[in-house]
């Protein structure tokens, strides 16, 4: 179930001095989407910092309501994240000011008598919980969330592997997850094999929500250690849907024809330079064998990935097709990048 908080009413005072590493124009673009911001079972009674955006937001539950709120108090500056939460409150440590779960403070110890206003107020925003994570939305109210039915089909299984950290931009990384070229290079270790590097044409197109790729090869989805399960003969199909700006969801249909693996690349942007790549996986099949294996195999293609993607120049995503080479290969990877610029995104994406 998910769980979502009222957003209150912008804050426009005490704003945080540090200058954002993403361009105005993007980051006002960028709060007014879902992103991920932590693991559910991460967030308690007791305040949760998290970074998304540049921004410190904290995270808290009180009676059961999930809260997020930027982690700056409105009086002084301090981070809330450092308080404690009682009852429906969250109580700054530096003066112990009191704030509702709609941002109103509701008592100042040094001064009961005071007249409470709108400018006691600290900015809260919209939370809510979905695919075993907390999703955080910074502006605005109507935004597309994205999809994956297969989390709440009883006849799948739920995983959530640790995140990862990144330090590349969220465009990169998802680009990264899409990108069908690459599996001979970077995952030949993992599942696939330098001497089968052929990419089948294959479609890609925007959609409402991003875009969608259907792609069909002869490479395993097994791990290398699992690939005499595969028929050698088989056609591995693999659909990509990606839901703008920075999750990606690929379902991969296995040889027996009933057994389906759904992943959910949810990438966070804590800052330019810096992603929290978190995932859900489920599957239908394999149930009973150990979860540390689906661990260990699902870190090993991310931090592949993330090798290369580090390494990747420049760090933004450039949106301006003219600014480098592509090949038929990458039709998913231009489609996601035109599905940015959709969104209004610059020019040479600062993210």
């Amino acid at each position: 179930m998910s769980n979502a908080a009222t957003a209150c009413q912008s804050v426009t005072w005490n704003p945080i001095t540090k200058t954002s590493s993403f361009s105005a124009h993007d980051r006002e673009i960028l709060t007014r989407h879902w992103h991920p911001v932590a693991f559910s079972a991460e967030v308690g009674d007791k305040p949760y910092a998290v970074t998304l955006l540049d921004e410190p937001i904290v995270l808290y539950r009180t009676g059961g309501k999930l809260n997020a709120a930027r982690d700056i108090c409105s009086h002084r500056g301090a981070p809330l994240s450092r308080g404690w939460v009682q009852g429906e409150n969250i109580i700054c440590p530096y003066h112990g000011l009191h704030f509702g779960t709609d941002g109103r403070c509701t008592r100042i110890p040094s001064e009961p008598n005071a007249n409470l206003t709108e400018r006691h107020r600290i900015q809260m925003y919209t939370a809510r919980e979905e695919f075993g994570l907390v999703w955080v939305l910074m502006a605005g109210s109507d935004a597309p969330f994205p999809e994956m039915p297969s989390w709440h089909d009883d006849s799948y299984q739920r995983i959530l592997p640790p995140s990862i950290d990144i330090a590349a931009s969220a465009g990169r990384q998802v680009e990264g997850f899409i990108d069908v070229a690459h599996f001979a290079w970077i995952h030949h270790d993992a599942f696939a094999d330098r001497d089968n590097p052929v990419v089948p044409t294959y479609r890609a197109e925007l959609t409402a929500h991003g875009m969608h790729a259907e792609y069909v090869s002869s490479v395993s989805n097994f791990p290398k250690h699992l690939q005499h399960r595969a028929p050698s003969d088989f056609q591995w199909k693999r659909t990509f849907d990606v839901f703008a700006p920075f999750t990606a969801r690929l379902a991969v249909n296995f040889p027996d024809p009933e057994q389906r693996l759904v992943i959910l690349n949810a990438a966070s942007p804590i800052s330019a330079r810096k992603t929290r790549m978190f995932c859900a996986i489920t599957r239908n099949f394999d149930q009973h064998l150990p979860l540390d294996d689906v661990y260990a195999f699902n870190q090993q293609v991310f931090e592949e990935d993330r090798d290369i993607v580090e390494l990747c120049r420049p760090e933004d995503l450039p949106l301006d097709l003219s600014l480098e080479i592509h090949i038929p290969a990458d039709r998913s990877s231009t489609a996601y990048r035109r599905a940015l610029s959709a969104l209004g995104l610059g020019r040479a994406f600062t993210s």
